[in-house]
């Protein structure tokens, strides 16, 4: 298959329905666990500002691991090439902050939301945040690196909703959401530079 015959805008509607659709899975896991995913989302400058400063040694660390040319790196990057950069480099840097924001929200409210609260309030903080977080990891499970990098980004994630003591969900969403969309841009940008590359050889 030719790697650039992914529909884009296809690929584009599905990941942003997709991610959207988390929001009503983490509502419809709340139900049953009696947890309200909004319960600790609510504005204040201050989470807004942790949010943005946290997202930097994330981004940071994304743009070292390009520099990596380790083989099971390097393997990621191109699942990643394949998929989001095929599906999305079409796209304005608008309609990737739309969808890094549909995903910041979405997965932080079910797995930040609900999933680590209800582990939680069975087995305490600790299982919470280590329990939550490998079901974030399976989650993302790409590869089995990709699957332990997602799960130590979600223990940053986790701890950053507890950051100055008040439990506040919209800090990890920013810095997801943020960071996904800076991930994008970044990613996109390489692979328009790649696609150059080959059409000028």
């Amino acid at each position: 298959m030719d790697k650039y015959s992914i529909d884009s805008n296809d690929f584009f509607k599905k990941a942003c329905f997709f991610e959207a659709a988390l929001i009503l899975v983490a509502i419809f896991l709340g139900q049953i666990a009696n947890i309200n995913p909004f319960a600790y989302l609510h504005f204040s400058e201050l989470a807004i500002v942790y949010g943005i400063i946290g997202t930097i040694p994330l981004f940071l660390l994304f743009r070292i691991m390009e520099q990596i040319q380790a083989e099971p790196i390097v393997k990621i990057k191109n699942i990643l090439f394949e998929t989001l950069g095929t599906g999305l480099h079409r796209y304005h840097w608008t309609d990737l902050l739309i969808l890094a924001s549909i995903a910041g929200l979405s997965e932080e409210l079910l797995f930040r939301g609900v999933i680590q609260p209800w582990i939680e309030s069975s087995w305490g903080m600790t299982a919470g945040l280590v329990g939550g977080n490998i079901i974030f990891g399976l989650a993302h499970a790409v590869t089995p690196l990709y699957a332990v990098l997602a799960a130590l980004v979600g223990v940053y994630l986790s701890l950053s909703l507890d950051y100055g003591g008040n439990r506040n969900l919209l800090t990890p969403i920013i810095i997801h959401g943020l960071y996904d969309f800076l991930a994008f841009v970044a990613l996109i940008r390489a692979y328009r530079a790649s696609i150059q590359k080959n059409i000028k050889i």
